[in-house]
This record gives C-alpha cells, structure tokens and sequence, in this order.
C-alpha cells in the first residue's frame, strides 16, 4: 500500500491530516510552500489540476477535495477502527454531514470571505458580509440543533464527519466567527479537541 499526502501547514489540509491521524495510515507527506508557487509547478498539476491543497495518491490514484479524501479514507480504513460507519443509513449520515461543510457551509464562509477579509481594498461589500455573516449563523444553528442530546454528529460515538466539520470550525473561529451562542456546538468541539490525535496534528500544525 502506497498512500503519499501533499499538504501546507495552516491549510484546508490540516483537515486532512486529522483524518489520517486518527485512522492511523502509514503515508509520506509531501510539503508545498503555497506562496512560493509549489502548487502550481508542473509536476503538482498532475497530481491536482486545481493548484491546491490537499490531495493524496493511493496506489497510484491521485485524489483531492478534502470531503472525497475524508469520504474515502473512511471507507477504506475506518470501518473496522470504528471511525467511519459500515455501508447502510449511518454511512449516509455521515457522508451527508461532510458534504454539507463543504458545500452549504463553504459557500456561505467563501461569500463571508471574498465579501470582507478576503478582498481587495474598497472591493469589499458590507451588505454581502452581513448577509454571509447571517447565512452562517444559521447554518451553525442547524448543528447546534443536531448535536442536542448527542455526544457526536452521529450519537454516543465519535466518527470522521466529526473530524471533518470540527476542523472546519476551526477555521470559522480564526476567522472570527461568533461561536458564544452555540451552546452544543462548542461542547462538540471540546469533546474532538480533547482527542490525541487533534492534539498530536495541532501540535506539528503551529510549530510548523
């Protein structure tokens, strides 16, 4: 088994390499510098058309978008570690909650983004950001909801969609979104941050 992990500290790829921390995959990790244009040199492209991070090669099968990863590094090795549901039901629910931070609550953190801190001098708009800022309080409240009574997204046990949507989350409070009336929510994330393996990958994260 060959499993190669291109990344760049401080990235969407941190997310990724929680997944691969917490199952456990022997990988090699390939570090590229963003600002020095390591993204878009030639032999990257091949491994990732779109210029960025992160992807992985599994046996010769050059995958990105961080959900497919987490999706399918699930299917392959989280079964059996009990980190990733068996085809059936959970599976969909699982797949439905990484999906949806990528998707729905991207899109509204992508808006926020290129709307205020993201844009260019006097590029911004105010009315967007509010709005963005609105959708994304709204979407935060649905997984307040659904965490209610639950230890994890899925119930009493921690799961991939788990490591996927909290590192995301992460990103939103570095960004400066107001988590303080999520209640659920940030029991939720204390609980995944208190894992070994979120605290091994944050570690080599900030020394970077």
């Amino acid at each position: 088994m060959s499993l190669i992990f291109y990344y760049a500290p401080m990235s969407t790829a941190t997310l990724t390499a929680l997944v691969l921390e917490e199952l456990g995959v022997p990988h090699d990790r390939k570090k590229l510098d963003l600002k020095a244009g390591d993204a878009k040199k030639p032999e990257y492209l091949k491994v990732n058309p779109n210029a960025k991070v992160p992807a992985i090669i599994h046996d010769g099968v050059a995958m990105w978008e961080s959900s497919a990863i987490t999706m399918y590094l699930g299917e392959q090795f989280g079964v059996a570690k009990g980190l990733y549901p068996a085809p059936g039901p959970k599976r969909g629910e699982a797949m439905k909650w990484i999906a949806w931070t990528n998707v729905t609550l991207g899109e509204a953190v992508y808006r926020r983004g290129h709307s205020g801190e993201w844009a260019a001098p006097e590029a911004g708009s105010p009315k967007m950001l509010e709005q963005a800022n609105k959708d994304i309080a709204e979407l935060l409240g649905i997984v307040d909801a659904s965490l209610a009574g639950k230890e994890y997204l899925l119930g009493a046990e921690y799961t991939l969609a788990d490591t996927h949507l909290n590192s995301f989350c992460d990103w939103l409070r570095h960004s400066q979104i107001d988590f303080s009336t999520f209640a659920n929510v940030n029991a939720w994330t204390a609980r995944c941050t208190a894992r070994p393996a979120y605290q091994r990958v944050m570690a080599v994260e900030m020394g970077k």
